[in-house]
């Protein structure tokens, strides 16, 4: 049987936030933010292993009590430049424990509202696949283009469109292969760099719910958000 093992990609400053910290140790509902991602991975018994790439130089992960989340969770100094050069290097990190066909979960530490149920259907409809997908919404809102001068340049369809989530789950060997092609390219997510491969990644329909915070208004939705889920 696969192996399933998640990353969670935390060396960033969260800059947008406009706060001294980075804003994954920001105070949400009483924790750091991502504590609660952290937990909802946990809370899904078949992940046997839940590792934090963290920056180099991050002081702050020390600073808190993780007991909590038990003995998965495993912080990893080998965040790099950008997400994909982070994730890069955690695949690196623990590649002596991973066979080509595990499974690896990259969820985004600034999405503290991850439910377990979400985390399970991810796994059951991907189980057989060979490449891997992951959580999303199709698009609702009507789409704008704007141009330089912050005008609307055009409306854009938006039939067949996404927003993408995480986690985003794929291969070991995959994965790998993808972000090692993709070094010196732009991608902002997993799936983009599996794409420049050729591959089409599958769509698992997530929730609204699944909000990335941002910006500072967004922490009062997420507090909101989590004192009215089912999960403890």
């Amino acid at each position: 049987m696969p192996k399933y093992v998640a990353l969670v990609p935390a060396a960033g400053a969260g800059l947008r936030m406009g706060q001294a910290v980075p804003k994954q140790y920001l105070p949400l509902a009483g924790r750091p933010m991502i504590h609660h991602a952290l937990r909802a991975l946990g809370n899904c018994r078949f992940i046997a292993a839940i590792h934090v790439l963290l920056a180099p130089g991050d002081t702050a992960w020390d600073a808190f009590d993780w007991s909590a989340l038990g003995g998965r969770v495993h912080p990893l100094r080998c965040g790099g430049a950008t997400r994909a050069e982070t994730v890069a290097n955690g695949l690196q990190a623990i590649r002596g424990d991973m066979d080509e066909a595990d499974w690896v979960l990259v969820h985004d530490a600034a999405r503290p509202c991850l439910q377990r149920a979400w985390v399970e259907r991810l796994v059951r409809e991907l189980a057989e696949e060979e490449v891997g997908g992951l959580l999303a919404i199709p698009v609702a809102d009507t789409l704008k283009r704007a141009d330089r001068n912050g005008r609307v340049l055009a409306t854009e369809p938006r039939e067949g469109l996404w927003q993408a989530q995480t986690p985003q789950m794929f291969r070991y060997g995959v994965l790998a292969k993808a972000l090692a092609a993709s070094a010196a390219s732009e991608v902002t997510d997993e799936s983009r760099a599996v794409e420049m491969l050729g591959l089409k990644p599958r769509l698992v329909v997530g929730d609204a719910a699944n909000l990335k915070v941002t910006f500072p208004q967004d922490l009062p939705l997420a507090e909101r958000i989590l004192s009215q889920a089912e999960e403890p």
